[in-house]
């Protein structure tokens, strides 16, 4: 475009000018680099659209584990705990003692393995853990005697996941051992189905049965199983009528689909978006290289927009030049490979571009959106992963009410 003006030389390179912007960049606080805006309206929007696929009496368990996909757990915890979610799931001791230090008092539940080292804090703190073996139970067991106390658990049982769980041969008699034991509480059992978002629900059928024949066996044995539970967010937008006493959902209350979710208008709002700014731009002659290894080489006059976030902050790496952010409500395609800290996008299309306008990386701007699932998509992998990859630096900001 031989027409694009080149940047202002007090505008992009005077240290004076970029001094002064960046003082006008603290005053918005958590954008002076790259944030992620945590919709606490959209949170609720989905905890009522789950709460509506379930029976009254079925309890919500919130998944939060891996700060709640990358969404900060703390802040969404807080909002479900004001919602009255009937417990919080988590992946290990360190996530449920940050909660409890957050002040949440909610139910927890550490759904993955428990090991000797935390398991007193765990105890102390009344948060209830999943066992899979009798050794782990009786570890658990001599934590609670010590304390004067008991640990409240949950039996998982592997029905086809082949995972963490107890086999479901040996799982009646773990069971029964756990609710004769004075030191334990038999809070739940469990499974989880590995394939719920197939539309051919024929493995989740086979899991199913599975399930309902054990928790049979285990009350014929006269034993209350507490707490049964084994749908996850895929299975609550399945076909699938039989959710027990509570169903456990995550990436469903963060708005993303599990796979499964209708085509068209989905039920679901996405809880977040990622967002950052233009920190410099700059014009390229044509033959121009842009980043490292010469991954894009500029076959036009190309106006440069270098913005603060790179995949130390989550953005994948695999994005190079194959995909595209939102400026002013237009597509900015990525320029060469993503860096650490930056990544370049080319502007030359959008007009009126400055240095501070905000980048939209997931999220809607004007009328156009980017969702976890697109970029998933181009990178062929997961939803869950995109959130999950984002870095201490960017800050959630929770939004809404």
């Amino acid at each position: 475009m031989d027409d694009l003006d080149p940047v202002a030389p007090d505008a992009a390179a005077d240290p004076a000018a970029a001094d002064a912007a960046d003082t006008s960049l603290q005053d918005l606080d958590h954008r002076a680099r790259v944030w992620a805006e945590i919709d606490l309206d959209a949170l609720t929007h989905n905890f009522h659209a789950i709460r509506s696929r379930v029976p009254q009496h079925v309890r919500v368990l919130a998944v939060l584990k891996a700060d709640a996909y990358g969404h900060g757990a703390v802040i969404v915890a807080r909002k479900l705990e004001q919602l009255g979610v009937g417990m919080i799931g988590v992946g290990d001791s360190r996530e449920a003692l940050e909660l409890r230090e957050a002040g949440i008092r909610a139910p927890i539940l550490i759904l993955g393995a428990i090991v000797p080292g935390e398991m007193e804090a765990v105890v102390r703190n009344d948060v209830a853990s999943c066992i899979h073996s009798q050794e782990r139970a009786g570890m658990l067991s001599r934590v609670a005697r010590a304390l004067g106390t008991k640990a409240r658990v949950h039996v998982k049982v592997d029905t086809g996941m082949g995972r963490l769980g107890v086999s479901p041969s040996v799982a009646r008699q773990l069971t029964v051992s756990i609710a004769r034991d004075p030191h334990l509480v038999l809070d739940g059992v469990c499974t989880h189905y590995g394939s719920a978002a197939s539309p051919v629900p024929f493995h989740t059928s086979e899991q199913l049965g599975q399930f309902v024949k054990l928790i049979e066996e285990i009350r014929a044995e006269g034993v209350n199983p507490g707490i049964v539970h084994a749908s996850n967010s895929a299975a609550v937008f399945s076909t699938l009528r039989e959710h027990f006493d509570m169903v456990r959902t995550g990436l469903g209350l963060l708005g993303v689909d599990p796979g499964n979710l209708p085509v068209g208008e989905s039920p679901l709002r996405p809880v977040m978006s990622l967002r950052t700014q233009i920190v410099f731009l700059k014009d390229l002659p044509p033959s121009s290289p842009v980043g490292y290894n010469r991954t894009h080489v500029t076959r036009r006059r190309t106006r440069a927009a270098v913005i603060a976030a790179g995949y130390s902050d989550g953005i994948p790496y695999a994005l190079g030049n194959r995909s595209y952010m939102l400026v002013r409500g237009e597509r900015a395609p990525i320029l060469g490979a993503v860096s650490m800290d930056y990544t370049t996008l080319d502007v030359s299309d959008i007009p009126g571009v400055s240095t501070g306008d905000e980048v939209t990386i997931v999220g809607l701007s004007g009328k156009r959106r980017i969702r976890m699932e697109d970029l998933a998509r181009v990178i062929g992998t997961i939803p869950y992963e995109i959130p999950t990859r984002l870095g201490r630096r960017v800050a959630r900001v929770p939004v809404g009410t």
